[in-house]
This record gives structure tokens, sequence and C-alpha cells, in this order.
């Protein structure tokens, strides 16, 4: 068996042990399984390391399978194979993932589901299915489609997205699995936290000491984390998000819990709970296991490879001239 598939049933096992919460596959608490994560020096457990979390099963749960939150061991492998088969380098229900490439070889979503089976990293609400945007939601989208009226789509560099512009992939839509760069590498002090997310290479540092969020007014791109322990737990809530951020057509209102445990020496469980009343109707969770990579994180130098950006607005200036010329 491969070494990244033993991983994954040990996942799949440990993550059907720890599935108490939303009655679904999102273990919060290492309390009911047998391993004990390692301590560093100063007593925390040690999450350290980088980790993989590419996976091909899809954020939200695909409608043929709406009653069926896993998958058994026969609908994995018929699964698998089935994305295998695509000649785009795509899993079986990738949805739109902001990045388009011309030879699939660049993809590297990996070749496996979850294999505790899950159909949904969505484990909160129960459907896997992200809530209903709200009418203030679709206002604010309208209101942006009147602003941008009479404008292309690449008149100006900050007509394209953050993404695109090399500034950030965004919190937590960054820390969610992607097309490719599914490494994130986690360093520990006694009073903070490192983050380095291989996607835009994001770094975010997360304060453990106690001090309060900042003020209100003071926004930014991945809002101000606030890091604490929950037992073996690493909690954070991140708030003063930008109203540029925009996970999902949220901004400033975001509110976001993420949780960290060590469920394995191989396996690091992440969560996550996203909350804004302007936005969705309810709150919504995500949760799967990471796993322990075997090879080093290399710089995803964004900034100084983006042509892309380069090459989509010159070729907009050049369609412009086509069209006065004729």
């Amino acid at each position: 068996m491969h070494k990244l598939r033993r991983k994954l049933v040990v996942a799949a096992i440990l993550t059907l042990a720890l599935a108490p919460i939303h009655a679904s596959a999102q273990p919060g608490n290492s309390a009911e399984n047998n391993f004990e994560a390692a301590r560093t020096p100063w007593g925390h457990p040690d999450l350290q390391g980088i980790w993989d979390r590419r996976t091909i099963t899809p954020l939200e749960r695909p409608e043929r399978y709406a009653d069926k939150p896993f998958l058994n061991a026969d609908e994995i492998r018929a699964y698998e194979r089935a994305s295998a088969a695509r000649g785009d380098g795509r899993p079986l229900d990738s949805g739109r993932s902001g990045i388009s490439v011309h030879d699939p070889g660049d993809l590297d979503y990996g070749t496996a589901v979850l294999a505790s089976g899950q159909t949904s990293l969505v484990v909160d609400p129960a459907s896997g299915r992200i809530p209903a945007y709200t009418n203030s939601s679709r206002d604010r989208a309208a209101a942006r489609a009147r602003a941008r009226e009479g404008r292309g789509p690449a008149d100006s560099w900050i007509d394209r997205s953050l993404t695109e512009r090399c500034i950030t992939w965004g919190v937590p839509q960054g820390m969610l699995p992607q097309a490719y760069n599914n490494n994130l590498h986690i360093l520990q002090t006694p009073d903070a936290v490192m983050i380095l997310n291989e996607m835009v290479h994001d770094i975010r540092i997360i304060p453990l000491d106690g001090r309060p969020h900042l003020p209100a007014k003071l926004r930014q791109w991945h809002g101000d984390p606030r890091g604490h322990w929950e037992g073996d737990t690493l909690v954070i809530e991140s708030t003063n998000f930008s109203d540029k951020a925009n996970f999902r057509r949220s901004g400033e209102n975001l509110h976001l819990v993420e949780r960290f445990t060590r469920i394995s020496e191989e396996l690091l469980q992440y969560e996550f709970t996203v909350e804004d009343p302007t936005t969705w109707v309810r709150p919504w969770s995500v949760a799967f296991p990471m796993v322990m990579a075997e090879q080093p994180m290399y710089e995803f130098a964004c900034h100084e490879g983006n042509y892309g950006l380069r090459n989509i607005l010159g070729a907009a200036r050049h369609l412009e001239k086509q069209a006065a010329d004729q």
C-alpha cells in the first residue's frame, strides 16, 4: 500500500473515532484517541513541521450525494478512478479553482479522497453545502457590479484579483486544498505561532500572549489573529478583516475560528468555522486532516514570476488598439 494512502487510512480511523461534533467528520478533541502529542520544550503540543493538504474531496457535497455524507470503500475507489480518468488534471467534482493552466501536469490536487470517505470538506451544515447568502450579501454584490459598469475586466491592475496580483490568497481560502502549492509550514515559540502558506508565500504570526484584538478601525488582509490552547488544540480567532479580503463575498464582518490538533505523528487535524451574518444565513464549518510532508517546501516566487498579470493587461491593451484601428 502506498505510504500516503496508509497515512490517509490512519486519518480515516482517527477521524471517524473523533466524530461526535456535528455527527460528522469534524474531530476537535484528541481526548478520545490514545495519541499523545509530543511537547515543545515549553510544554505546548508540538505542531511544527510541513503539512500537506492535498485531496480530491470537494469543498461542497455534490448533489448526487445529497443524503450521503460518507462513501464506502468501493465508492472511494470508483471515485478516485473516475477522477484519474479526467484528462484535464482536475478532480471529478472540481469547481472553480481560480487557476488556469495549459498543462494538466502543472496541477497537484493529489489522487485520493479523504480516506474517511467524507463527500465534502464542509461538515456543518449536515448537508455538506455552504449556507445560502443573505439579502445583504446579494445587495453588496449588485452594488459592486453597478460600480464596475463601463469598465473592462482588465482596465487596470486593480480590476484583477488579489491572487493574480500576488497580494494574498486570503484566509481561510488559502488554507483550503488547492490545485497546487498545498503545503504549509508551522513554527512555534512560547508566545507565538507562525503559519507559512506555500501559496503566495503568505505568512501569519499568531500571538499567544493574551493581548486584545486591534481597535476595530484597523483592518488587515488576514484579519487580526489571536491564539490560545484548549487542551491539545491550538485555537486561532481572527477578526478585523479588511473589506477587500472578500472570502466568498464576506469582508470586514468575517469572524474566523481555526483549530489545529495533532492526531498522530503524521496527521494534523484542521478545522475552521466562519461566521458573518451579513453574508451567510448561518455559520459553517470545514474539517480535514493534513499529512506530514515528506519533502521540503520551496519558495513560491509569485511577485518575482508574475508574468501573468503583465500579459493580461498587455493583451487587454492590444485588443483595445485593434478595436480602435477598425
